[in-house]
């Protein structure tokens, strides 16, 4: 990423403060990032999978399991095939 912009956000108060428990005040932002980065990309991923259940077939779960696996970095469970 190329810097930061500080932004106001509203948060429920008890999961600002569990998370700041957790990570330490000097932390949040860090963390808050984290978590968007980690949606964003669920979300991207989300967009390509409709995209290529529109032109194919559905995926299968043990497709789906497999791409879990890779996803977690865990080649060990998606019996060490290529996706």
């Amino acid at each position: 990423m190329s810097g930061s912009k500080k932004y106001s956000i509203s948060l429920p108060e008890e999961l600002a403060e569990t998370v700041k428990a957790h990570v330490g005040p000097g932390s949040f932002s860090a963390y808050v990032t984290e978590a968007l980065e980690q949606r964003v990309a669920m979300d991207k991923l989300r967009e390509i999978v409709a995209d290529f259940e529109t032109d194919n077939d559905e995926l299968t779960r043990a497709e789906v399991e497999a791409a879990r696996a890779l996803l977690r970095h865990d080649h060990s469970r998606s019996g060490g095939a290529a996706a």
